[in-house]
């Protein structure tokens, strides 16, 4: 000590020299690289439509296996489809006119970024998530009383758990007679768009700008994005093109850095956004989806499905889901982005069966990367569908619910697809045979009509 004193007085240069070393030898192992920032990303420049690419070959992927995905996409109506490796763009297609400058919607997808721009709002000390709601959108903002009402606040709004009721007619609708208590604040998960639509006048209210002006300042500029909000009835929707959406991926992956630029300087906040924000649905952040958890909850339903949620997806990856398909994946352990626009045959809130399936058909193209099993395990297991012949639904004995399952017609064309929950509703089908198939298994039912 009284040596360091000594040089503090004589060398006072060399001193602060030693001091800096130790400290950041210090934040080095306090805070490992993959901890702080993923490493080797390329970032494309700011402006043009500059973008290094890298062949599937070289990532030792099974490029023969490509155009069956695109086939499939372009089955289901997709207008872009983008995956980056490190950075670099290793398949880029565009579908039915679509080009790399059309603009698409976002949908629910755009969620990510109101989740982003709070996390910056709250850096900038013009609020905090803990603050009520009615701090910024002013009282009687809901049809709750004001106890009720206050005990909302911005984090409930980020993690769907505002405990306004989702049931209502429209529950875009975002005035105070559709806001009706339902629950606690804290206490119930519904995927509920006017809760979340309302943020942007919660970030317009503390930062004084309208949320194209407040983008533009805070992400647009600093990473490259295109795009604008635009109000689509109650909904608050963000249009751009698909690298605009491949560039907020990357941003994302690299915890909120662009290249040597940190947007996001609120390590906590960031990593509160990508993980379970509440235990009432563990595959939820802050607006963004999460695989790899033990179950997940989906709108409309106050039921939990065991497992994954897209369980061919890496266990790390998290996404932006929006209706009509509208995706954005980010997979930390890879470096890995994947993004989709277009339309779907589902038209779904949140595309679940499509990122599903995307996810099977992208994995044989990354042949050389293991994934994890999602066959079950069928032996001694008895599996059979009752009433059968049916009426007007089935039930199946033997599988249990957030089961994805397929029906075919006795031509074997597929003509449904959804999550199994208790039973299958049969009453637009026409007299005939129908087949069950269970996904993941080669296990075929045949159910008939009366």
């Amino acid at each position: 000590m009284i040596s360091l004193l000594n040089l503090a007085a004589n060398k006072p240069n060399h001193f602060k020299k030693i001091i800096h070393s130790i400290l950041w030898s210090l934040f080095i192992l306090l805070f490992p690289a993959h901890h702080v920032f993923t490493q080797d990303l390329y970032f494309p420049p700011l402006t043009g439509n500059q973008w290094e690419t890298v062949s599937p070959e070289s990532l030792n992927w099974c490029a023969h296996e490509i155009p069956a995905l695109f086939d499939y996409l372009n089955a289901e109506e997709s207008k872009a489809f983008v995956v980056l490796k490190d950075g670099k763009i290793v398949i880029e297609k565009y579908f039915d006119q679509f080009s790399r400058d059309s603009l698409w919607y976002w949908a629910s997808a755009g969620k990510t970024l109101t989740a982003f721009l709070c996390g910056m709002a709250q850096q900038d000390g013009i609020l905090k998530i803990s603050d009520p709601s009615s701090k910024y959108l002013g009282q009687a903002w809901t049809q709750c009383n004001p106890a009720q009402e206050n005990a909302i606040r911005i984090w409930n709004q980020l993690s769907m758990t505002s405990g306004l009721d989702d049931g209502v007619p429209d529950n875009h609708c975002t005035q105070a007679p559709c806001l009706l208590y339902k629950a606690d604040a804290g206490n119930r998960w519904a995927y509920h768009n006017a809760p979340y639509t309302l943020l942007r006048d919660v970030l317009e209210s503390a930062s004084g700008q309208n949320e194209n002006s407040y983008t533009q300042s805070k992400l647009k500029s600093r990473t490259g994005m295109k795009g604008l909000w635009f109000t689509s009835g109650f909904d608050n929707v963000y249009l751009s093109d698909a690298r605009s959406m491949a560039r907020f991926g990357l941003l994302i992956l690299n915890r909120g850095i662009w290249n040597q630029d940190t947007l996001l300087k609120n390590r906590e906040y960031y990593e509160e956004m990508v993980k379970p924000s509440q235990t009432l649905n563990p595959a939820y952040g802050y607006l963004w989806w999460l695989n790899g958890q033990k179950s997940f909850k989906l709108p409309g339903l106050q039921i939990d499905f065991p497992g994954y949620l897209v369980p061919d997806a890496p266990k790390d990856m998290f996404a932006g889901i929006g209706k009509n398909g509208q995706i954005l994946c980010v997979v930390p352990s890879e470096n890995l982005i994947v993004m989709r626009m277009g339309e779907s045959n589902g038209g779904d809130e949140v595309s679940i069966l499509l990122i599903r399936e995307m996810w099977t058909l992208l994995n044989k193209i990354r042949c050389n990367i293991p994934v994890r099993s999602t066959e079950i395990n069928i032996k001694n297991r008895e599996i059979s569908a009752f009433p059968n012949p049916f009426q007007s639904q089935v039930s199946l004995k033997g599988i249990e619910n957030g089961t994805e399952i397929w029906i075919y017609d006795f031509l074997g064309r597929l003509i449904n697809k959804n999550i199994y929950f208790n039973n299958i509703l049969l009453n637009d089908y026409k007299q005939g045979i129908y087949y069950i198939k269970i996904k993941g298994i080669n296990y075929t039912i045949p159910v008939w009509k009366l």
